[in-house]
């Protein structure tokens, strides 16, 4: 029989990337939805028309019962959360509910269905939960063992998640592990985070529907990969035979002027500066400078690896960029 597999956050970047992954791997898909009818519309139109769609939300613990009790599943990967760091601030309660007592919410409901010694469950932990501070591994990044410390609303309701998944595995035996991902980007990204905010604003740039973006602080520096190869990684610490935690990441760290730099090269133009402009509406109140990690565990224990590199990431995006807003023109014009 086919494994089954229950995923929150299905309308998501990775939500979507790991349901395709898990589909070719024979696996039968259910994907909690909040009820959008069209969302779920879009997504049984689209590319995830194979997914059986349950309504829950993570701040209702009884629907969560409920979603697990009918997709039965051998795996649980919770993707959902409130995950843009800049929103986190402005919904602190909110970020609190969903994305670190979200976490509790379906734990318990696997729990509760009596399920906590056969489904194996994945919460997607993140770089944020470091910080960017303390920083004493220069050249090697934060592995398992880092310390924690977070700066923002969202890093410390993430790193309530984590925690809690590990109290989980340690007192109820639970097949329980936590991915701690660093930044993962791709055409499926939400138009609200900065690099697609860059490639989508370079297409339009460069098929003259604007002239400019408006960004925030461009210092910050990030280690940036492609999310199709980081939804490997958290299907890979499911097959283990014990439940670790693994950080999943390049190695390398580049700005977001390095991005820049990469995505208007992409449609000729090398100087970018004259068509950024700085927003001051886009600054955080307490910024990560830097967060670069060291995946040398997941590597070797899981012989994860990355495929797709820096410039061949942002080319992606820009590409994919270019097609959808050539598309939308020629659809307008009709």
């Amino acid at each position: 029989m086919a494994k089954k597999a229950l995923i929150s956050g299905i309308t998501g970047q990775d939500g979507r990337h790991l349901a395709e992954l898990l589909n070719d791997k024979g696996y039968e898909v259910h994907g909690i939805i909040r009820g959008q009818e069209n969302t779920k519309k879009s997504i049984m139109k689209q590319e995830l028309s194979f997914v059986h769609l349950i309504e829950a939300d993570l701040t209702d613990q009884s629907s969560l019962v409920r979603a697990v009790e009918i997709s039965q599943p051998d795996e649980v990967y919770n993707l959902a959360a409130i995950s843009h760091v800049g929103y986190s601030f402005k919904n602190p309660q909110l970020t609190l509910d969903v994305t670190g007592k979200g976490v509790l919410n379906m734990l318990e409901a696997i729990r509760l269905n009596g399920m906590e010694k056969t489904a194996r469950f994945y919460q997607a932990s993140t770089s944020e939960m470091f910080g960017g501070l303390d920083y004493n591994r220069p050249g090697k990044g934060y592995d398992e063992n880092a310390l924690f410390h977070p700066r923002s609303p969202y890093g410390v309701a993430k790193l309530y998640g984590h925690w809690i998944t590990k109290n989980y595995r340690e007192s109820y035996g639970m097949h329980a592990s936590c991915g701690i991902l660093f930044n993962h980007e791709g055409p499926k990204r939400g138009i609200e985070f900065v690099t697609r905010k860059i490639s989508n604003a370079v297409a339009r740039i460069h098929l003259g529907l604007q002239d400019h973006i408006e960004l925030g602080n461009l210092d910050p520096k990030r280690d940036w990969g492609y999310a199709g190869d980081y939804v490997e990684g958290m299907w890979l610490m499911l097959q283990q035979p014990k439940p670790d935690d693994y950080v999943l990441a390049t190695g390398e760290t580049h700005s977001i002027k390095d991005f820049l730099e990469l995505a208007f090269k992409e449609i000729g133009i090398n100087d970018w500066r004259p068509y950024v402009k700085q927003n001051p509406l886009f600054m955080r109140p307490a910024e990560v400078d830097i967060l670069l990690g060291n995946p040398k565990k997941a590597e070797e224990k899981l012989g994860w690896k990355r495929r797709v590199d820096f410039p061949g990431l942002v080319k992606m995006m820009v590409d994919h960029d270019i097609e959808l807003e050539t598309k939308a023109m020629k659809k307008n014009k009709k």
